[in-house]
């Protein structure tokens, strides 16, 4: 099983030092990958009120992909947004930046995807809120186009694309795209297009309903699933459990783990290094 951790922007987004001293940690601790949530923009919620998500103005985020170019170039590790939000993105430059990302770490990103949750960074960045779904979906067709092809002619609803090209053209081709929900809408789009998924359930808490769900939108695609991954996620805030919660995903066919550090009552980088250290043993093993 692939373990690796998550990036805890809210908590040392701001420090110039984190992202390397993070990354290396967990290099030379025996972590394979590191992946990082998204977003753009935070709103003011004392102007604005209640935004409907757990993410404000306050909250740093360091951008995923840029961060991870820089890792490529100082560790071993490989990279997942988990997720990024593809929609707000225009869909040509996000191909070329994963593309680049891809090439400089040697061909280990997962591309994670969803429709994100916040009107407001839709707004700013002109993108139509209700049309999120149907765009990601047309989305995904073209990326894995732009990574493996030359040239691409494509006409949707959407992107309009006429014998263009990316180059270089990543590493892989094409990069693997998960898909981050929990919804029946995400869980179907799962099964549709991703290669792999990033849960918000757990095992025994809905995981089994969710992986049925994605099967039966996968077969009614045609999709072939024998090649399908999932990635668990652990809660260094329920430590004393952890060992217990990584033998339930893998017993429920995990692919890849990654613990969070986030929401446990660190505050400083050497605080979250050293929970990553105090994991390793039970989770390297």
């Amino acid at each position: 099983m692939d373990v690796g951790a998550i990036f805890p922007q809210t908590e040392v987004g701001a420090d110039p030092g984190a992202v390397r001293a993070i990354g290396q940690a967990l290099d030379e601790l025996g972590y394979r990958h590191l992946a990082a949530y998204d977003h753009v923009l935070g709103g003011d919620t004392a102007v604005l009120g209640d935004l409907g998500g757990p993410y404000t103005i306050d909250d740093p985020f360091r951008e995923p992909l840029t961060m991870f170019a820089y890792l490529s170039g100082c560790t071993g590790l490989a990279f997942a947004t988990s997720i990024l939000i593809g929609p707000q993105r225009q869909t040509a430059l996000l191909a070329k930046q994963a593309a680049e990302v891809d090439l400089l770490c040697g061909g280990r990103l997962r591309l994670g995807l969803g429709i994100g949750w916040n009107r407001l960074e839709y707004e700013a960045l002109g993108v139509p809120f209700e049309a999120r779904g149907d765009i990601l979906e047309e989305q995904v067709a073209v990326l894995r186009a732009l990574w493996s092809e030359r040239s691409v002619t494509f006409e949707g609803r959407f992107h309009h694309l006429r014998a263009t090209g990316l180059a270089p053209l990543p590493v892989q081709r094409p990069i693997p795209v998960w898909i981050g929900g929990y919804a029946p809408a995400a869980l179907r789009r799962v099964g549709r297009i991703a290669d792999g998924w990033f849960p918000m359930v757990r095992p025994g808490g809905g995981l089994e309903k969710a992986l049925d769900t994605i099967r039966e939108a996968a077969d009614a695609a045609g999709r072939d699933m024998s090649g399908f991954q999932f990635e668990g996620r652990l809660e260094y805030a329920a430590r004393d459990k952890i060992t217990e919660h990584a033998r339930r995903w893998r017993a429920a066919g995990a692919s890849h783990l990654s613990l969070n550090t986030m929401h446990a009552g660190l505050t400083t980088v050497d605080e979250h290094i050293a929970a990553f250290a105090e994991m390793a043993p039970a989770l390297l093993s």
